[in-house]
């Protein structure tokens, strides 16, 4: 049987709230044959050039961060400008947003307003021809699954503790499906809060933003250690689950001096690559997440040529899921790796082009999701379908992580013997 040409009838949109009660925009795409509905994150730590998140500014509503401007544009600009398209064009449908929009960040209509309907046109087609969201978005014989990067201690914005580094990662590579791996997880997971009770207190186990602890802590080493701890205690080894960090440094940068306050102290770029190297060797860190700044390419070529042979070296804010952006990156081999945000884009179909280019460059790649979530899962389908190496989405805890978790766990079982775990890869 064909796949069925559903034609969009209409589109409409509404404010729903994301998992730090701030307002988001959720679209639905009707066609005769089904209806698509997506909703779109938002991220605390956001790189410079970002496409535009718009708000209404309006202080007397969720103090100023609401986003009708943005649900009127989808019902008025967006709705009119994609009537009569087929739902599974995702390009055709991206490029009259984008087309409709006219600026160069999404400025005019909003990343949040496009990317909403670019994301609930996919799901309508995928409905339409009743199919799995991951093989509407392509369609292959073995789907690869991804490494679950679980941010079990929150730091930086994500957290009111004292800890410089934003995120400390369980990675659990060893696993033979992407089910046991989060099974694993969630196992570190609860130990970690054994740890952290018996060093720290209760105090210790609040969490942050994406479900992760947020202990009372200033230095780097000592969370480390601490999920070092809970790995062991959860009867694995650190070849079994392997950490990571993402720095996020923008954060804790300062443009006028040119160093980067951590761990109460400051140090310029080579002191802080030498930190680096030094938490590899002790830690055996396989991922380290935007370690300079977000302009300081030559700090990430550096630190890629040092530790690149074994660790992953991930562009966030350097790159913002911007293909023109990465092609510099490949260029000045800034980094091994990128991390791939939707919202950072503003599109279904420029992100496909994001990960392709990573793909030709043999850069590894990382689906994730932003701080303030929905429970939404359709970055699951979307590290399914172009075989991301992993995907980050939080701790193992709070609804709109554990969605995307256990949305995973559902298309390893639709999959069967179709499916193949990205771990063996490490």
């Amino acid at each position: 049987m064909g796949s069925v040409a559903a034609r969009i009838v209409s589109v409409k949109a509404r404010e729903v709230l994301d998992s730090r009660g701030n307002p988001s925009v959720e679209a639905e795409v009707v066609t005769r044959e089904s209806v698509g509905r997506a909703s779109v994150p938002s991220g605390a730590s956001k790189g410079r050039l970002e496409a535009l998140e718009l708000r209404d500014g309006d202080a007397k509503r969720f103090h100023g961060r609401g986003v009708r401007k943005a649900v009127a544009n989808v019902t008025k600009v967006i709705g009119p400008g994609v009537k009569g398209l087929v739902a599974a064009d995702t390009r055709r449908i991206d490029d009259a947003m984008i087309s409709l929009d006219g600026t160069p960040n999404k400025s005019k209509l909003g990343a949040n307003a496009i990317l909403a309907v670019s994301m609930a046109a996919v799901r309508a087609a995928a409905n339409a021809n009743s199919v799995s969201l991951f093989s509407q978005l392509r369609k292959q014989r073995a789907y690869t699954l991804p490494v679950p990067m679980m941010n079990v201690i929150n730091g930086g914005e994500h957290a009111g503790n004292n800890l410089a580094i934003q995120e400390f990662h369980i990675e659990p590579v060893g696993a033979k499906t992407c089910t046991e791996a989060i099974r694993m997880g969630a196992e570190v997971y609860h130990s970690l809060k054994e740890v952290l009770v018996s060093r720290y207190g209760r105090v210790a186990i609040n969490v942050g933003d994406e479900g992760g602890f947020a202990p009372p802590l200033g230095l780097t080493r000592d969370a480390l250690k601490s999920v070092r701890e809970a790995i062991s205690k959860s009867g694995y080894n650190e070849e079994d689950v392997r950490l990571g960090i993402d720095a996020a440094s923008s954060t804790f940068y300062d443009g006028k001096t040119g160093r980067y306050a951590i761990d109460g102290g400051s140090m310029d770029e080579r002191k802080l690559e030498d930190f680096y190297s030094t938490l590899r060797d002790e830690f055996g860190l396989l991922t380290i997440e935007d370690p300079f700044h977000e302009e300081a390419f030559a700090a990430f070529a550096s630190i890629t040529k040092r530790l690149g042979a074994s660790s992953k070296v991930i562009g966030d804010d350097i790159y913002v899921t911007n293909v023109g952006r990465m092609r510099t990156g490949i260029r000045k081999k800034a980094t091994n790796a990128v991390l791939i945000k939707l919202n950072q884009i503003g599109s279904v179909s420029e992100t496909e082009d994001s990960i392709e280019l990573a793909k030709k460059a043999g850069w590894s790649i990382t689906v994730s999701h932003r701080s303030g979530e929905t429970e939404d899962p359709f970055i699951a389908h979307m590290a399914t379908a172009f075989g991301s190496d992993f995907v980050k989405t939080g701790a193992p805890a709070r609804g709109e992580r554990t969605a995307k978790y256990n949305e995973l766990m559902r298309i390893e079982e639709e999959l069967g013997s179709r499916a193949r775990f990205a771990g063996r890869r490490f």
